[in-house]
């Protein structure tokens, strides 16, 4: 149709690769025969004159599934996105940017990534840690015959079989816990800021897969650190060879050379000894003697009234010496001295001390801790919210704040698309409280049955996202009744995936082309087309809490959000188009690049119309970048 675009959502399962081959092709378009084909012998040549070192040699991680979790990573979401109105109408949620998400986390990070990618500073995630014991299955309901498998994951006929085999069917061997997670982490990895960190949770069972499998995904340079953390002291006689009482914690960043350094803020008991301060900042005198050391450095140095004192230093006599000019040494008699309640130089008059200066954003995290906060931690955390315990091995509120605290960005947007308990939720508001910081969570959460015979059940949590969202809820009044005074945010917004109700959007795109003008009316109600607001403007960029304007035109209600007016009820006629064109004239605020509309709704005279009506206004203000598209 003349001067209106269509376009059928979440159609194409190619468009991803196609955008990184239009990639390759625009900055290496020598690397391409006349064919198309991709000559990686030739962009060795050209990465090889440039003085980039190529390897044909390397390792990788293969398991049964790998190339169908290639596909999985691509294809497009098979949900829409609805909003809980009436939780997020209420006062206390109406303005939150904290958001928690019903639905499987991959469906979910599919539908964030137009309006998050590069997005996230943080991401923390606890997935299931595959011990047999802990409830993991993979079991895939997406519907592909063996033949469309094989062609889209470029596998052969025999090897799609067994993969539709064990993906249809509970498995929860290392082949499935790795199908189910390579397609997270590699759309999380989108999402992240470029100086953007990844924390993840797991155990012996999986943890020397996930860091093959991360070393893949986020690049084995990115690589930062391994926390093991104590994450429980004894409950040895159930363990028949070694009580394990720990787990591990690998830390990855999206691109090492744009991440700053990792701190833990110090506590106001630590701060208590840096008393006095000069021009670089806070400090204490402290000892210069360290005689306990293994292989301490032992010269000789002179007092002010010529006594040799000897012992073993922290530094060498060179450095000694410079700082000792500086100032930054002094040798000071220790009768004279109350500064230093700590001295190490028993038993001599003199006291060779250095000033110990404050790190001001915080100490530099050890990878060995039993400081972290263990199950029982997090045990203790539910049960002061819940009164009984209604979740195995939650984390700990200090662990997961400890972990935050080493990003210095107080208005960080974190991410945790295995919610659980919801304990990152409860940190992120407990660490604003205590810093007056304005981190943002995004929490995801499948709403996956409780036992039916567990406590969780009968003090009536149906699903575990019961559990999530009723934790953010009490933690939010506990942290503000202990906190009268804070003003941030302890509210969030709840949206879900939901079914994909229309029936075009499951068409051949072909076949819409040709019978896209007799399409009947599609009979949404309000509540479906609220829904396909949420999904729409989401994939248009939008964040999920941004508001969303109505626009009245002649008594037909249309949306504004980013840019974009969305004209999706019935009943749009010629008064509505006058209407529009009216508003863009005289509302200098009113500034929309994209009119889309809802293609089912709007007939095709109609549709005619309005993209006439739009392209001659366009062209008289001189308005480039105004389009319309009919959307299916």
């Amino acid at each position: 149709m003349n001067g209106i675009t269509r376009e059928t959502l979440f159609l194409s399962t190619e468009q991803p690769e196609r955008e990184r081959l239009a990639l390759l092709k625009q900055h290496f378009p020598n690397c391409f025969d006349k064919h198309g084909a991709f000559l990686p012998e030739k962009m060795a040549e050209i990465l090889h004159s440039n003085g980039i070192s190529t390897q044909k040699e390397g390792y990788s991680l293969n398991w049964l599934g790998k190339s169908y979790a290639r596909v999985l990573k691509d294809t497009p979401p098979e949900t829409l996105l609805a909003e809980d109105i009436g939780h997020n109408s209420l006062p206390e949620h109406r303005n939150s940017e904290n958001l928690l998400i019903k639905g499987d986390n991959l469906e979910v990070l599919k539908h964030l990534k137009n309006a998050y990618q590069n997005q996230i500073k943080m991401i923390y995630i606890d997935p299931p840690y595959n011990t047999g014991s802990d409830g993991f299955v993979y079991q895939d309901d997406r519907k592909f015959t063996a033949e469309q498998l094989a062609q889209l994951g470029g596998m052969d006929l025999d090897e799609a079989r067994r993969v539709l085999e064990f993906t249809s069917k509970k498995s929860n061997s290392h082949s499935a816990w790795l199908t189910f997670m390579y397609p997270r982490l590699y759309v999380a990895r989108e999402l992240l800021r470029e100086d953007g960190v990844i924390f993840i949770s797991i155990d012996d069972n999986e943890q020397a897969q996930l860091k093959i499998l991360c070393d893949e995904v986020f690049g084995e340079e990115n690589f930062v650190g391994c926390y093991l953390k104590q994450s429980k002291v004894g409950g040895g006689n159930d363990s028949k060879f070694i009580v394990k009482e720990h787990e591990y914690c690998f830390c990855y960043v999206k691109n090492i050379n744009l991440t700053q350094e990792m701190y833990i803020q110090h506590s106001k008991e630590y701060l208590k000894r840096y008393k006095e301060q000069d021009e670089i900042g806070r400090y204490f005198w402290d000892t210069f003697a360290r005689p306990g050391l293994k292989n301490p450095i032992i010269y000789d140095i002179v007092a002010p009234d010529g006594q040799i004192i000897t012992n073993g230093w922290i530094r060498s006599k060179d450095r000694f010496e410079r700082e000792y000019e500086s100032g930054i040494v002094r040798i000071i008699n220790k009768s004279n001295d109350a500064s230093n309640e700590d001295d190490l130089d028993e038993g001599i008059e003199w006291s060779v001390q250095f000033k110990q200066y404050l790190n001001p954003y915080g100490m530099t995290p050890r990878s060995f801790t039993t400081d972290f906060g263990g199950s029982i931690d997090g045990d203790k955390d539910l049960k002061n919210l819940f009164k009984k315990k209604l979740f195995q091995y939650p984390k700990s509120v200090k662990f997961i704040s400890t972990l935050f605290s080493t990003i210095f960005d107080k208005n960080a947007l974190i991410l945790d698309f295995f919610a659980g308990s919801g304990t990152t939720a409860h940190a992120v508001m407990q660490l604003n409280a205590e810093d007056g910081g304005n981190r943002q969570f995004i929490c995801v959460q499948l709403p996956e049955e409780t036992d039916k015979k567990s406590e969780a059940y009968k003090a009536g949590y149906e699903t575990i996202f019961d559990i999530t969202k009723a934790r953010i809820e009490k933690a939010a009044v506990k942290i503000r009744s202990e906190n009268p005074d804070f003003q941030g945010d302890l509210g969030f917004k709840i949206f879900e995936t939901a079914v994909r109700f229309q029936a075009a959007l499951n068409d051949d795109f072909e076949q819409i082309q040709d019978d896209w003008v007799n399409k009947e009316s599609a009979a949404l109600s309000d509540e479906q087309l609220h829904t396909l607001l949420t999904t729409w403007r989401v994939y248009d960029g939008a964040r999920l809490p941004e508001k969303v304007q109505t626009v009245d035109l002649s008594e037909y209600t249309a949306y504004y959000c980013r840019q974009h007016l969305y004209l999706l009820a019935g009943g749009f006629h010629s008064e509505c188009v006058k209407a529009l064109i009216e508003k863009l004239d005289s509302d200098k605020d009113f500034i929309p690049e994209r009119i889309v509309l809802f293609g089912e709704n709007i007939d095709s005279a109609m549709q005619k119309e309005l993209a006439q009506a739009v392209k001659t206004y366009a062209n008289k203000k001189g308005l480039n970048n105004l389009s319309v598209l009919a959307r299916y």
